[in-house]
């Protein structure tokens, strides 16, 4: 079997217009994820078609990803381990730094691994199904795909140290409080609204998506005097792109709707 034959079988690859619907394909093994379907998503997310404006990334079946597969887990000596950590870095990054927004549909296990994949997706949405946790500490491991760096960001240091001390597990409902998802929808909800929110995102300029997923996190993390010049340099760019002209001409021309409260 090719390479591209193994990636369509362990994701599940579609097209809805502009948006790219990446399912993560081993429903038999709760998604679980091994070097196979990471190695999958590197090739995916490393050719986005140009006519792409948003990914949503959902697990095919009943959950998103029970994480790293233990059962495909072998020996190796340190330095093997390192290497292979950085490979799930590498991928991971490539999901975070994609070219366009990508979108998370959560449900059953987000646990290890599938939850640290789901840090590196830009919008969260999970269903009242979805569960959050980190049983690595009960593994006798660690996270190594990027979970210590992306995940506090989210939901703090000290709620991780505790999820990975006690094993704690998060509730869908919880989970929307304490930042591991931005939307909580119905039962089965999370891809359709995943779908609607990637179509609106895809729907933007695309200096502004970049602006946003790029610029803002840099940003955020910069000393504010750094962080204010970025930001005026960023918005310099932005403003003077031929996209922003044209839509910023539609809105005074009252041809575009203004901001109002659902």
């Amino acid at each position: 079997m090719g390479n591209a034959a193994a990636s369509e079988a362990l994701l599940q690859i579609e097209t809805w217009g502009a948006v790219l619907t990446v399912g993560l394909n081993r429903p038999a093994k709760r998604n679980a994820l091994n070097d196979g379907i990471i190695l999958a998503l590197q090739d995916c997310f490393s050719a986005i078609p140009d006519d792409v404006g948003a990914v949503v990334i959902h697990g095919v079946g009943d959950h998103f990803s029970s994480g790293l597969d233990l059962s495909e887990l072998t020996e190796r000596d340190a330095t093997e381990g390192l290497v292979h950590s950085q490979m799930w870095h590498r991928v991971f990054d490539r999901v975070q730094y994609c070219r366009v927004p990508v979108i998370a549909a959560l449900k059953g296990a987000v646990i290890g691994g599938g939850l640290e994949l789901a840090c590196a997706a830009h919008i969260r949405v999970a269903e009242p199904s979805a569960y959050f946790a980190l049983p690595e500490g009960q593994r006798g491991i660690f996270v190594g795909g990027g979970g210590s760096v992306r995940l506090p960001r989210l939901i703090g240091v000290p709620r991780m140290m505790d999820m990975m001390l006690t094993g704690r597990v998060y509730s869908a409902t919880e989970g929307s409080a304490y930042g591991f998802s931005q939307y909580l929808t119905e039962d089965g909800g999370a891809l359709p609204k995943a779908l609607e929110l990637a179509e609106r995102v895809a729907a933007n300029a695309p200096l502004t998506n970049f602006a946003v997923l790029q610029a803002l996190p840099m940003i955020a993390e910069a000393n504010p005097q750094t962080g204010l010049l970025m930001e005026s340099l960023m918005a310099t760019v932005a403003q003077s792109d031929k996209e922003a002209k044209k839509r910023i001409r539609a809105f005074l021309d009252r041809k575009t709707a203004k901001v109002k409260p659902k």
